[in-house]
């Protein structure tokens, strides 16, 4: 297990059966998991049987499938009231649809976890047990991956560019099964970003994390909604969201560029004055001078056209998720126009939980969350 950050001394106390059932929200997206999406509810139900202390809300959001993924999942949510179910009016994208279901978690703290079930619901307990040693943040670290070689090897590449060019803390060889506290959800709850990446967003944050290791099981139904498209388009987010180095490196290229021109420059107007040199009609210098020239040209305008894209998507308020359907919904989740996606609220009624002294509550009392 690796750990980046010390944990909060004294939380290991916040939940128990003194203080009330604690609410784990587990969070599952799906686009088109009609063979897996039944068992997923199974095994994550099965799990909570056997923890006395905690009780889930189970939140599913369907990317839009065109398949029964929404029929079923309705079939489930009429039979188990602990069951939500948000369905997009179209393909969001599986970063935007994270984050609604982040924004929707009322739990003390919430587990992201795929519905193909390649991350073990199983192991939900251990998350929750490193979450009450003061953890804030609890990921897994994959020690082996079932993709091919080639893919794994992309896999390990880009978290290892992240790594190094970011200015966030990014865990290494960590997935998007995670475990987080109500104070991730709290912020999260406040963020706009209409092109998130949300691993990015909660270690950006600087809270408590820690890491363990367990194997990724291969997908046993369906097929992956991952292709190479949507895994170079989720590590274009990744570099450009949390990372200013493109555009520096562009910058530095640039002018590195334009600096040996003007040595280049400087050499023939010395060769030919002061030496005599005759030198050839120079088409060819002059042809390479300017491809080079355009191809920078076009590569750093295109770097920089992300960032303002992204800049344009967000001020036009673009791409905003919207709700087609909500199943089990709380009354505070819905909001006047039911399509637009919640926006940020006041915390949430829920039970007293203890805080250490160091977060502002005096020794011995409870600090009650305000309710509306």
């Amino acid at each position: 297990m690796g750990t980046t950050d010390a944990a909060d001394p004294g939380r290991g106390a916040e939940t128990g059966p003194e203080t009330g059932l604690t609410l784990v929200s587990v969070l599952i997206p799906a686009l088109n998991e009609e063979q897996t999406v039944r068992t997923a509810y199974e095994r994550v139900a099965a799990v909570f049987e056997g923890l006395p202390d905690c009780t889930p809300e189970i939140i599913f959001t369907d990317n839009h499938s065109s398949d029964r993924t929404f029929a079923i999942l309705a079939e489930i949510a009429a039979a188990d009231p602990r069951v939500r179910v948000i369905r997009f009016s179209r393909n969001v994208g599986y970063q935007a649809s994270v984050l609604t279901a982040y924004r929707a978690a009322r739990g003390d703290c919430a587990v992201q976890l795929d519905c193909d079930l390649q991350d073990p619901p199983e192991l939900i307990p251990r998350m929750l047990e490193m979450w009450r040693q003061g953890h804030h943040v609890v990921y897994g670290i994959r020690r082996r991956l079932p993709d091919g070689v080639l893919v794994a090897a992309a896999r390990r590449g880009f978290y290892a560019l992240i790594d190094m060019i970011s200015q966030d803390d990014l865990p290494r060889n960590a997935g998007e099964f995670r475990l987080s506290d109500r104070r991730i959800l709290d912020e999260l709850r406040r963020s706009n970003d209409r092109s998130p990446y949300v691993r990015g967003m909660i270690s950006g944050m600087g809270f408590s994390q820690a890491g363990f290791e367990y194997d990724r099981a291969a997908r046993t139904a369906g097929e992956s909604k991952f292709p190479f498209r949507a895994m170079l388009s989720l590590a274009v987010d990744g570099l450009i969201n949390h990372s200013l180095l493109p555009l520096r490196l562009a910058s530095l290229i640039s002018l590195t560029a334009g600096l040996l021109t003007f040595l280049l420059m400087i050499f023939y107007v010395i060769a030919k004055v002061v030496f005599g040199q005759d030198w050839p009609a120079g088409f060819a210098t002059t042809t390479i001078l300017l491809l080079l020239s355009i191809t920078l040209n076009a590569m750093f305008l295109g770097i920089i056209g992300e960032y303002i894209g992204r800049i344009f998507l967000q001020s036009k308020d673009l791409q905003r998720p919207l709700i087609e359907r909500e199943l089990n919904a709380p009354p505070e989740f819905h909001s006047a126009r039911p399509a637009a996606l919640p926006q940020p609220q006041a915390e949430l009624p829920r039970r007293p939980r203890p805080r250490p002294p160091s977060e502002g509550a005096p020794p011995g009392r409870l600090r009650q969350r305000s309710s509306h």
